[in-house]
């Protein structure tokens, strides 16, 4: 296996693959629906990279360096037959770690089967417990006893550890951390929490809708007191804490008020086969016009070496230093969180 570094010396680990563009929510932060709705157009299914032609640049990926492979969306449930996916790449060698982000509406029917599959974990959003703030937060008519049953039956099936994310946006939801902290004390999920990002171009983001970490950490402290845990691995983003009664852990992700850029390791591969080296990204490198013009494995390996190492991105730390970042972003829903 090659390690593969950037022009800041960050190595290719981590790949972040989007399965589809659609999604079963409209979260406001993410997906709102004054854009996406049903005037707007998604990608056609022949659009996107079959399973075969992922399979195949995650070999490609792997031979360079990547170890964990994250399955996104939008949504990523919704494409059909995703477990198929999740077996075929447990078989690349090289990926020891097949993990998969969702809302969770569909993993109680789905759990089973992506576990079966060789899923080694899940993460569930889940930006709040009151009905009326879930609704608000996920322009929704859904209810979060639907995203519980989900995470719940993930448990079942042994996609452990499950990891819960609650964005946190001022005067819409922090009223609710206390009880998001609360209710998932004292069970084996991690909950995280996660600043309010200013990610893609029609989400609206204004600073003033940002609580830091800082202030987060401070609210459940002061109720139950805190103490700091080592990474699990290098490049992980969020800080790790432990409650000192013994109650289980907590995660905070701070990429607004604190940047990790400096560790970044991962490449997000979006559905139509663009390969993009930062969250923020303004443009992707297209791969699967190569890869269906009978590109060698060779001449694809050597493509996506030479993106990587050219990358520099860091957005967020210039972001935090004031410093202009530059042009429109691409939106969450196409590239994965």
């Amino acid at each position: 296996m090659t390690v593969t570094l950037d022009r800041l010396a960050r190595p290719l680990c981590d790949l972040r693959i989007s399965v589809t563009d659609r999604c079963n929510m409209r979260c406001p932060y993410c997906m709102p629906r004054e854009v996406f709705g049903p005037g707007h157009r998604f990608l056609a299914d022949e659009a996107m990279c079959s399973f075969e032609e992922i399979a195949r640049l995650c070999r490609l990926f792997a031979e360079l360096g990547v170890q964990k492979v994250r399955i996104t969306g939008g949504e990523p449930l919704l494409r059909r037959d995703i477990e198929r996916l999740v077996a075929m790449i447990r078989t690349v060698p090289g990926i020891d770690d097949v993990a998969l982000t969702t809302n969770g509406m569909l993993l109680a029917a789905k759990a089973p089967a992506l576990r079966d599959a060789g899923l080694s974990r899940v993460t569930v959003s889940l930006d709040a417990l009151e009905e009326e703030v879930f609704r608000e937060m996920g322009d929704t008519r859904q209810a979060p006893g639907r995203v519980l049953a989900g995470i719940d039956a993930a448990l079942d099936a042994g996609l452990s550890p499950v990891k819960v994310n609650m964005v946190v946006r001022r005067g819409v939801n922090d009223s609710c951390v206390v009880a998001m902290a609360e209710h998932f004390r004292h069970r084996p999920e991690i909950l995280r929490f996660i600043e309010y990002m200013d990610v893609g171009a029609t989400n609206g983001w204004r600073p003033a809708e940002v609580v830091p970490v800082a202030e987060i950490m401070r609210t459940i402290a002061e109720r139950w007191p805190l103490e700091p845990l080592e990474p699990n691995a290098p490049g992980e983003v969020a800080a790790r804490y432990r409650y000192r009664d013994g109650a289980g852990e907590v995660g905070f992700i701070s990429s607004v008020s604190q940047p990790f850029c400096g560790g970044c390791t991962r490449a997000r591969l979006a559905a139509d086969g663009a390969l993009f080296t930062c969250l923020f990204a303004s443009r992707g490198e297209d791969l699967l016009g190569p890869l269906r013009a009978g590109a060698s494995d060779d001449q694809l390996r050597e493509r996506l070496a030479a993106v990587w190492g050219a990358r520099a991105d860091r957005y967020s730390a210039i972001r935090a230093e004031a410093l202009p970042p530059g042009g429109p972003k691409i939106e969450m829903s196409y590239i994965g969180g």
